[in-house]
């Protein structure tokens, strides 16, 4: 039987991420609007809208539509805002944040990630985002700074250079700590190298490559 993907999404929205404390209309909006049926590989289809981690490959995985949806009402994204989301994965997120802000610049190490989701994205009409294919956490560096950071895989301590990424008054969404039980966390810079922070919820999510806790050292 054919599934009705409207009414899904609508479902989604409603039933899971509304309920979790996501009440920016324009976050439910654009939640509703993009079709997250497109982004899934194609056995993933049925499962779209699930409260599930989808796999991605790579050991990735795409966050629950809940955990998506908090993350972008934390942002508290405005029309002009220069948003870079580190970790592209399926384009998803990407294209939830071009619907919030004026450009969205989203890197990944794995190259197939980024060829799949500019597909993705050139099939959804999304113009206003620039895919780069790199290693966040050490290596790949930005040509600009931002109004607004997103992290989509976790890292056991955050590395301070991504917080000179941010321009004044910007914000990160980050995820940080030790699996089981990670914080996603809102930094927000107040000025002169001073960060707001604020813990939002916990959740759990795989490492980004070279950002995995330390492993004790054992004779």
């Amino acid at each position: 039987m054919a599934m009705n993907f409207e009414q899904a999404r609508l479902n989604m929205v409603e039933n899971q991420v509304r309920p979790w404390e996501v009440l920016d209309g324009r976050v439910l909006d654009v939640i509703g609007r993009v079709r997250r049926e497109d982004f899934v590989a194609a056995e993933h289809r049925r499962l779209a809208f699930a409260d599930l981690c989808l796999p991605l490959g790579h050991g990735e995985v795409m966050m629950k539509p809940v955990v998506e949806g908090r993350v972008l009402q934390a942002l508290e994204l405005l029309p002009t805002d220069r948003v870079l989301e580190i970790g592209t994965g399926s384009g998803f997120l990407a294209a939830c944040l071009a619907g919030l802000s004026a450009h969205v610049t989203s890197v990944d190490i794995h190259a197939d990630f980024t060829a799949a989701a500019t597909q993705r994205l050139q099939a959804a009409n999304v113009t206003n985002v620039n895919l780069a294919t790199g290693e966040a956490v050490v290596d790949w560096q930005p040509d600009e700074q931002f109004d607004a950071l997103v992290v989509t895989g976790a890292v056991a301590t955050i590395p301070p250079r991504w917080l000179g990424w941010l321009k004044p008054g910007g914000r990160a969404v980050i995820v940080r700590g030790k699996s089981p039980v990670q914080q996603v966390v809102l930094l927000t810079l107040e000025g002169e190298g001073r960060f707001r922070e604020e813990t939002l919820f916990e959740t759990d999510l795989p490492y980004l490559q070279h950002a995995e806790p330390l492993q004790p050292f054992v004779l």
